[in-house]
């Protein structure tokens, strides 16, 4: 198909995810425990109307946690996108890397011996947990190429069998030392890990922002490598590409990511799978177009989710995690049977 052709059906398909993307949010802004009309909600957000309680549910309930889904959903697509090329497998993505449970043990670890209630996060201690969080994710990655390496260059095959093992091992850890919590801060934690947004915050919104504006257009820049690194490692090295330092960027680039979406939202799972399959489908197999696109799937996926978990299941709340796995799972055991079958082809 002619590059044009290409670039006209990505900017048809962006427009339409990022309009669908606009409805659930004023779907999210205008539904709830606390309902508001459209002329309710328009008039509070421009600053017409100036009810106290509108403009507390508003400004200071839903806007919060519906840039954060925002963030989160576009950060995990890109990311599981970053890791599917870097590791030219396709069931490649943060969760199955082990990264985000790395991530989730420390800041566990954060909540046990520091913060002591994990609930209502001063600015503080959201630094603190940024800190501890993004540690625990560049620990995990230098675990993860440590033993992912085979004389002196990354193996991609082996890097996703070393982050399922590391993966299971963290989540374990984690585990033990939620238990030794006490109850209140046990179920919390419990809530987080599972993948919520609920509790988000302005504060939360700025310790991600600058993450997401400074290593996002990075991974864009670099979609051209991602294209050449699809290709067989002598090949690559015959192109004069550095292979592996150019994997290293990009999966560094990935934990930063990685690391301020789990700290603010639990490790939300197959957010990173699901999205580039979808977009390989609607915009081609080129990177320049796979990562935006996946971050924009992920942004639908994310706040799709979370009004989903409050509206349906409304007075109870279900994470969005949660909603995500029901329909992730279903697609995961999909993704496995098409592969086992190319590979019996």
């Amino acid at each position: 198909m002619p590059k044009l052709n290409l670039n006209k059906r990505f900017f048809v398909v962006a427009s339409i995810g990022i309009i669908f993307t606009l409805l659930v949010i004023y779907l999210s802004l205008t539904s709830g425990q606390y309902p508001l009309t459209v002329s309710e909600t328009f008039r509070t957000l421009f600053g017409v109307d100036h009810i106290p309680n509108h403009e507390l549910v508003i400004f200071g309930f839903r806007m919060p946690r519906i840039v954060i889904g925002v963030l989160v959903g576009l950060s995990l697509g890109v990311v599981g996108a970053v890791l599917q090329g870097v590791t030219k497998n396709s069931l490649a993505d943060p969760g199955i890397l082990g990264i985000q449970s790395g991530v989730g043990l420390t800041v566990v670890l954060y909540m046990f011996f520091v913060q002591g209630n994990v609930n209502e996060m001063s600015s503080l201690s959201i630094v603190g947990v940024s800190v501890w969080g993004w540690l625990g994710g560049v620990l995990a990655t230098l675990l993860l190429f440590i033993l992912s390496s085979h004389q002196g260059q990354l193996d991609p095959k082996r890097l996703i069998l070393v982050g399922i093992a590391l993966n299971s091992g963290f989540g374990a850890l984690t585990l033990f030392i939620s238990l030794k919590m006490d109850p209140k801060d046990f179920e919390m934690a419990t809530v987080w890990l599972s993948g919520s947004i609920y509790s988000a915050s302005w504060q939360q919104v700025l310790s991600m922002l600058p993450w997401v504006l400074l290593i996002i257009p990075l991974l864009v820049w670099k979609a051209p490598i991602l294209n050449v690194l699809q290709l067989h490692d002598i090949t690559i090295v015959g192109l004069g590409v550095r292979i592996n330092r150019q994997r290293v960027l990009l999966v560094m680039g990935a934990v930063g990511l990685i690391s301020a979406s789990v700290i603010v939202s639990g490790s939300i799972a197959f957010v990173g799978l699901l999205a580039p399959h979808i977009s390989r489908r609607l915009v081609g197999i080129h990177h320049q177009h796979i990562i935006p696109m996946s971050g924009i799937i992920g942004m639908i996926l994310v706040v799709t989710g979370d009004w989903i978990g409050k509206a349906v299941f409304a007075p109870a709340e279900l994470p969005v995690g949660i909603v995500i796995s029901i329909i992730g799972v279903p697609y995961f055991i999909y993704l496995l049977m098409r592969n086992s079958r190319k590979v019996r082809a």
